[in-house]
């Protein structure tokens, strides 16, 4: 009986994980202070933003003359949801974190705020954004 519990319910948990991780990943649109501008998310773990047809992030970018790379990571434990985009650089490896936090309204809009000073925001203030799923 024991074994037949595990058979079963390993699967569903890898599955449910799965699928959480699946949320976020493609582009989302949003709009911010009259400008509207996309985040991406891969599912290879990197994410980008787009604002103006300009994009920062990926697998490699280059920003101020140096090559870098923006990966995120996902923290579902939490409510709302923990988002980290780490931008690195490649040549030396050094690295910076954006902190953000997520809810899903629903599987294609999610509520969107982070921070660029090493604070996570405690909750949504007035600069968060919601972001629309295009694809």
């Amino acid at each position: 009986m024991k074994h037949l519990f595990t058979f079963f319910i390993i699967p569903l948990l890898v599955i449910n994980t799965s699928i959480q991780k699946e949320n976020f990943i493609g582009k989302w649109e949003g709009e911010d202070q009259g400008e509207i501008g996309y985040i991406l998310f891969d599912n290879e773990g990197y994410a980008a933003f787009e604002i103006q047809g300009q994009v920062l992030g990926g697998k490699e970018f280059t920003m101020n003359g140096e090559k870098g790379k923006m990966t995120y990571s996902i923290n579902y434990e939490t409510e709302p949801i923990e988002i980290d985009f780490i931008m690195t650089k490649i040549e030396t490896g050094e690295s910076k974190t954006i902190l953000g936090i997520a809810e899903f309204t629903n599987e294609s809009t999610m509520i969107f705020d982070m921070s660029f000073d090493s604070e996570r925001p405690s909750g949504f203030t007035d600069t968060a954004i919601t972001l629309k799923r295009v694809k």
